[in-house]
């Protein structure tokens, strides 16, 4: 496992620095400055969404275009880290953003990663917002099964498949599996909808 950076929470650093100053802030300031290299960034994103790139043309798209900002950027938050205070809004913004840099960088080095998990937090808005409802799970085992069939039902999600549906095809064939192949032939992203809709007739 690797871990990746989010660029959306170190863009946020940057943007508390400008909501703190309110009109004064402009993209003249430093965090206007900060803000303006990370939506270079996210506009290579945007231009390879909508040329609907594969994975190894954004991985090229990125090495060409976002590495040189990510160099020029890492050098500008170099030459800042020690005339700012640390405790200072700004200070934590470029301490978090270095001290992050290695796991921020990190979605250059494949196509399929994204440069945030924006679509992580999408899919587990929900679940927090019904873990206030019941506030927590009451023991371990509890919690490991939350986590399991949370992760199954938005896993169906991403997949296009209908997590009522795809839940009662798992549980009708989950008792015939008896390999791993078989396990895995069960996750969401290897059953078809029309394999649901041939198993479990609506």
């Amino acid at each position: 496992m690797v871990h990746v950076g989010c660029w959306v929470h170190a863009r946020r650093k940057f943007k508390e620095v400008t909501k703190a100053l309110g009109n004064k802030a402009n993209s003249s300031g430093n965090a206007g400055s900060a803000l303006l290299y990370i939506s270079k960034l996210y506009k290579i994103e945007k231009e390879a969404r909508e040329q609907g790139l594969s994975a190894e043309q954004l991985y090229n798209m990125r090495q060409s275009q976002a590495i040189p900002i990510l160099t020029e950027f890492k050098k500008w938050l170099y030459e800042r880290v020690n005339k700012v205070p640390p405790k200072s809004l700004l200070g934590k913004a470029i301490n978090y953003t270095l001290g992050q840099w290695p796991r921020l960088i990190q979605y250059t080095t494949e196509g399929f990663i994204r440069p945030d998990n924006n679509l992580v937090e999408n899919a587990i808005r929900p679940f927090v917002i019904g873990r206030k409802n019941w506030l927590f799970s009451d023991t371990v085992q509890g919690a490991k099964a939350s986590a399991a069939i949370y992760s199954l039902i938005e896993t169906a999600k991403s997949n296009g498949l209908e997590p009522y549906w795809y839940l009662k095809y798992l549980f009708r064939h989950l008792p015939e599996a008896m390999t791993n192949d078989d396990f895995l032939a069960l996750l969401p992203y290897n059953v078809k909808k029309e394999k649901i809709s041939e198993s479990v007739p609506c």
